[in-house]
């Protein structure tokens, strides 16, 4: 079963088969598990911010969220984002299918193994998202009308405060792609878990850090809107992934 990390919006035209409240070790996940059908197929849905939007991304109880995933059954998770775009080639509209990431936050838990006890555990993370998945979501999205990217590094802020001109302009140096607040810990604690995880980054607007200075700053509302925009067609992609896995 696919389980998918995202907005509540991406539920809308699916009829809720069960709701599943799931306790985990590390408290509770931002709410319970929807479990929707897909033609044949189970799909499992999780909204990471919580109802409402409510849960600020430094505050995502994300372990919670990716061990009540795998408690209902899921085997794999796709995880839609918003982001911005660092590069002149990716525009707003666009989906970034990414393949990279930079961590660039600080003190989020990041990892159900706090102590070794059991002897230790060091994750192989040299490539965060997983090729199959990956490839389901290039096929899935070449199908509907938005310009896909098939690769891209996301360099992940802390948040929730947008980023200053001179870091934007950093990032950009640096050859990332897109930026985003959500994408870690989340793919690391997939990846702890043995649990299959893709990004794919619906881009909201151009991050204010370009040489001339001339991007106006991007606003919360303007992000809300864009996402708000294209939702459709990110919900059929992110559909027809889970339809045929």
């Amino acid at each position: 079963m696919i389980g998918v990390l995202g907005g509540s919006g991406l539920t809308a035209l699916l009829e809720p088969v069960d709701v599943v409240a799931v306790d985990t070790p590390f408290g509770p996940p931002s709410a319970s598990v929807t479990i929707s059908t897909v033609g044949d197929r189970r799909v499992a849905f999780l909204p990471r911010h919580g109802a409402g939007h409510r849960i600020a991304p430094h505050r995502v109880n994300y372990r919670a969220n990716l061990w009540a995933l795998r408690e209902v059954g899921v085997t794999g998770v796709l995880a839609p984002f918003a982001a911005g775009s660092l590069s002149p080639v990716i525009d707003p509209g666009d989906l970034v299918v990414v393949d990279q990431l930079v961590d660039r936050t600080r003190g989020r838990a990041d990892t159900y193994f706090d102590d070794f006890a059991d002897g230790p555990h060091h994750a192989s993370f040299a490539d965060p998202y997983d090729p199959d998945l990956r490839a389901g979501l290039l096929e899935a999205a070449a199908e509907g009308p938005l310009k896909v990217h098939d690769h891209g590094t996301v360099v992940v802020i802390q948040g929730p405060r947008f980023s200053t001109r001179a870091e934007s302009v950093w990032f950009a140096s640096q050859g990332w792609s897109v930026v985003n607040m959500t994408q870690y810990p989340e793919a690391v604690l997939a990846r702890e878990l043995d649990l299959p995880y893709a990004g794919i980054a619906l881009i909201t607007d151009r991050d204010t850090g370009t040489e001339d200075g001339s991007v106006a700053p991007v606003s919360q509302e303007e992000v809300f809107a864009a996402f708000e925009h294209n939702l459709e067609h990110l919900r059929g992609v992110l559909l027809r992934v889970a339809a045929a896995a």
